[in-house]
């Protein structure tokens, strides 16, 4: 340790993101990138960016994404922010709304940035415990504690909480700003997007690097009423007024524009999706229903960190949690049929191996 780290720095666990390693010929399962290319005219467009014109800053308030953002999901310029990420935009809306003199609630089996943003801004928190099918309760969440964020679907399960209960939430905590970090909520859930209008306390949080495959671009973005984004503008500019490049404002929006690829590349995903839940399940896993771009399975004779290891060793990455009531699930990624096949083969491989 250090002797030069602050405090804070000394007090931190920073969050672990998915291995990215090079492993000739590897089947890449671990982070939920897309397994299709980002939209041909987004990658023209980024080309393009790549110009003169870079040696200028670029626009501070992204106006045009915004305001195609703004179309796309029918609200105003004012209701939209956009960010370096939804990881940012979900750093932004930790420190601009969730710390409140209650603690924070959020569940007990969820994205693990959640408690290290807690622990850089020292927020206080409580965790809700996922009920005995790995679903978020509403009920859970009423009469008590603080402000509220949720993953819609869920992250690590897949499991998608119904439009209409994300309603009754934001309306009975009506004390409290309430966010929906919907990362995944293109592969089958349904959006709150729509409800941003009745409840002034409701925050959307997603994300371009999943549905249209634009992780390396870093684009995300949060849609509220115009008080909520004012929030996280305050914060933004108090930490980083030029958050999205010129290549990465010219990719979104061309995306956005690219509305038929999105909706195949999506469609295809989904599909991809019923193909390896039906052949997990034969080969005797219990898979989660998700409605994600992964699954979340368990096999009741192997544990999850077995399993992972031995997928490693034949050239297959996929991700293994050891939290509490999820050390014997794997979360796996919806490739493409050809690495969906690979990763099958390979799990019957050791399924079938001597011993087990």
């Amino acid at each position: 340790m250090s002797q030069y780290w602050s405090e804070l720095v000394k007090g931190l666990s920073p969050y672990v993101p998915g291995e990215q390693p090079q492993i000739p010929g590897l089947v890449k399962l671990n982070t939920n990138e897309s397994p299709f290319g980002p939209s041909p005219k987004a990658i023209e467009a980024v080309r393009l960016a790549a110009a003169d014109t870079l040696r200028l800053y670029p626009d501070p308030q992204s106006m045009r994404l915004r305001e195609a953002l703004a179309d796309y999901h029918k609200v105003t310029p004012a209701e939209v922010f956009v960010g370096n990420g939804s990881d940012e935009v979900l750093a932004h809306a930790f420190a601009a709304l969730l710390k409140q003199p209650r603690p924070l609630l959020f569940p007990d089996v969820t994205y693990s940035f959640y408690p290290v943003y807690c622990r850089l801004l020292g927020i206080n928190h409580e965790t809700i415990p996922l009920d005995a099918e790995m679903r978020v309760n509403v009920s859970d969440y009423l009469g008590r504690g603080g402000a509220i964020i949720i993953a819609n679907p869920n992250a690590p399960t897949g499991i998608a909480l119904a439009r209409a209960e994300i309603a009754r939430l934001a309306r009975e905590r009506a004390d409290v700003p309430v966010v929906m970090d919907e990362a995944y909520v293109d592969f089958g859930g349904e959006s709150a997007i729509p409800l941003i209008g009745d409840h002034p306390n409701l925050l959307v949080v997603q994300t371009m690097s999943k549905s249209r495959a634009l992780a390396g671009l870093r684009v995300g973005y949060a849609i509220g009423q115009p008080d909520l984004i004012e929030a996280l503008t305050r914060v933004k500019d108090s930490f980083n007024s030029y958050p999205l490049g010129r290549p990465a404002q010219a990719g979104a929006l061309a995306s956005l524009a690219d509305e038929a690829y999105f909706q195949e590349t999506r469609a295809q995903i989904m599909q991809n999706r019923a193909s390896l839940t039906a052949s997990l399940t034969r080969l005797g896993f219990e898979v989660l229903p998700s409605a994600a771009n992964f699954v979340f399975a368990r096999h009741p004779k192997h544990s999850g960190q077995a399993v992972a290891a031995a997928l490693r060793q034949r050239a297959v990455l996929i991700r293994h949690f050891s939290g509490p009531r999820i050390a014997d699930f794997v979360r796996i990624t919806i490739g493409s049929e050809a690495e969906l096949m690979r990763l099958t083969d390979a799990l019957a491989e050791v399924l079938a191996a001597p011993g087990n």
